[in-house]
């Protein structure tokens, strides 16, 4: 993971860097993020398993380069101890954003190395901390939290299809996964169609279109207003005009008064 550590450690695995470039990429790789060039790195043992032999490495001013496989850290003054620092995405686990009242805001994670990538293996795990004082914290937080669920659905998917070499953590696990079919943009927002109004929209314009060609054929519009019914007395009609009388009575007017008279005979009966 570094190009360069402590010289007693072995061989290490680092970033091949490039002048036109910044670095090398692997197969298949792209970069999603790269942010400001003041983030500072701190890679240290946790303080709940220091261990016999406790680590540090510290950087205070950097960039950090995200792509669709790994993190990339390049110090703004590389030393000959730390040049330079990757680590597998599918390697950073528990990652979040610290907002702090004071100060700009942290990114963590706990990185569990690579077998020989440069760190010693009495470390399992180690705490990352990158510090974005100029901001981007939260916009490399989500890029990163989506990629790494792409890879993780291409590498189950990878699994599911019979492919053993998509297994485990590290380069290892992406080698049986095909990148280039991996959608790694954010998707658009679900919009729910409106169908409602899509039906009644042509409706109601031609209804509307109806109304103007009468208005068309009846001549020039008037100024009316809406014609509202009024209440009628008995006998007098909306203008003021007496109804004329009847020359029939109603419907059902006969078999009304038949009715009643046989009800009024039988009452009688039962008093007598």
């Amino acid at each position: 993971m570094f190009k360069k550590w402590l010289a007693d450690h072995g061989p290490k695995s680092w970033v091949m860097l490039s002048e036109s470039e910044v670095f090398v990429p692997l197969p298949g790789e792209r970069k999603m993020y790269t942010s400001p060039p003041r983030t500072s790195l701190s890679l240290k043992t946790p303080n709940s398993y220091p261990g016999k032999e406790p680590m540090s490495i510290e950087s205070s001013a950097g960039c950090v380069h995200l792509t669709n496989q790994r993190i990339i850290y390049l110090p703004v003054s590389p030393t000959p101890a730390f040049e330079s620092f990757s680590a597998p995405i599918l390697n950073l686990h528990d990652t979040h954003v610290s907002a702090p009242f004071f100060g700009p805001n942290v990114w963590t994670a706990v990185l569990q190395p690579v077998p020989a990538g440069g760190i010693p293996p009495v470390h399992s795990v180690l705490e990352l901390k990158m510090v974005f004082k100029e901001g981007g914290a939260f916009d490399f937080h989500s890029q990163f939290e989506r990629i790494k669920e792409r890879l993780q659905q291409a590498v189950e998917a990878a699994r599911a299809g019979g492919d053993g070499s998509a297994a485990g953590h590290g380069p290892g696990a992406l080698s049986g996964v095909n990148l280039a079919a991996v959608h790694l943009e954010q998707l658009p927002a679900y919009e729910e169609a409106n169908t409602n109004s899509t039906l009644l929209m042509p409706a109601t314009s031609s209804h509307a279109q109806g109304v103007e060609d009468e208005r068309s054929h009846d001549g020039p519009a008037t100024n009316a207003s809406p014609v509202v019914p009024n209440h009628q007395t008995d006998g007098v009609s909306s203008l003021g005009e007496p109804h004329p009388p009847p020359n029939e009575p109603p419907p059902g007017y006969e078999e009304a008064q038949l009715a009643s008279v046989a009800t009024a005979f039988e009452q009688r009966d039962r008093k007598v």
